[in-house]
């Protein structure tokens, strides 16, 4: 289930990160991430990415429209230039492990 128990680090990551207030980590999404990234460990980084392939797998082919519930009131792939989530997800994969 998709809840922020099970998603410890979208949590922080959604929650102080990629949310309204982004622009005080940065202007793009590279600059929030890197921002997470700096004041996140190796093993809370480790976590994240496994927490993007639990959220695609949970989801499934609702993947856009169960990540809009869970977190569309603060963060919108498609606001941030994405096609999909799916996208996003793989950019935030390629972001995180720079």
């Amino acid at each position: 289930m998709i809840n922020d128990n099970s998603y410890r680090q979208f949590y922080t990551l959604f929650g102080a990160y990629l949310n309204q207030d982004s622009d005080m980590w940065g202007d793009t999404l590279a600059e929030v991430v890197v921002s997470f990234k700096k004041d996140s460990t190796p093993r809370q980084l480790e976590a994240t990415l496994v927490e993007i392939d639990k959220f695609k797998e949970e989801a499934g082919i609702h993947l856009g429209e169960i990540f809009h519930e869970a977190y569309g009131f603060d963060f919108n792939p498609i606001l941030w230039g994405y096609s999909s989530t799916n996208h996003f997800f793989d950019d935030l994969k390629k972001i995180l492990t720079a």
